[in-house]
């Protein structure tokens, strides 16, 4: 699998060619592994699911437009953060970009360390999104294993209630109950009500899990 698929790194795509020559020479001059290509077509025929890194796109381009593979992408499901690259006169398109999601955009002429400062960041974020992601996937794969019992003990715990109030509302022995407990924080990986709490807080609200 090629490195680009594990492990950040900045996806160009512009019809310049005079970009497409420089900014990966300066990306790479920051310590930023680079690829590049001439047309939104040729990178979405390229594009992986699993590739992980960040997206600079020129907005504006013969055929596809920045924004059209932009839409392209969100459809497939894609969260990398996405900057875009745009000229004067582009504004109006860009601000709706990043209403959709998208990480930034930056005029031309650009400078620089700007520019290379907002990859860095970029990749930043998407490290920090997928790592929530694999913990989210965790605690989902922990909470698959719940029987439907002890996800209602669960939810009474996750109330604050004690084991003789989740006992009388469940109509069960309170000896069950703290079965159910033990078995649910041997399950969830975790020592308390507490830390069971902190770790469903990754999934969100209730309703979401």
């Amino acid at each position: 699998m090629p490195d680009d698929m594990t492990s950040g790194m900045a996806y160009l795509v512009d019809d310049d060619a005079a970009i497409r020559d420089a900014l990966p020479w300066l990306l790479r001059s920051r310590g930023i592994a680079c690829r590049a290509w001439a047309s939104a077509e040729a990178f979405l025929a390229d594009y992986r699911d699993e590739m992980s890194g960040c997206l600079i796109l020129d907005l504006r381009m013969a055929g596809m437009t920045g924004s059209e593979l932009f839409e392209r992408l969100l459809e497939r499901g894609c969260a990398m953060p996405v900057i875009f690259l745009t000229g004067h006169g582009d504004v109006p398109l860009a601000v709706n970009a990043l209403k959709r999601g998208a990480f930034d955009f930056i005029e031309k002429p650009f400078n620089d360390n700007e520019l290379a400062d907002r990859v860095h960041e970029a990749l930043q974020y998407e490290k920090n999104r997928r790592r929530q992601d694999g913990m989210k996937a965790a605690v989902l794969e922990r909470l698959a294993t719940l029987t439907e019992r002890e996800r209602q003990v669960m939810e009474h715990i996750l109330a604050g209630k004690l084991n003789k109030v989740i006992a009388d509302e469940l109509s069960i022995a309170m000896r069950t109950v703290e079965v159910h407990r033990a078995h649910i924080f041997e399950k969830m990986g975790v020592r308390s009500a507490v830390e069971l709490a902190q770790r469903l807080s990754l999934l969100g609200p209730p309703g979401s899990r």
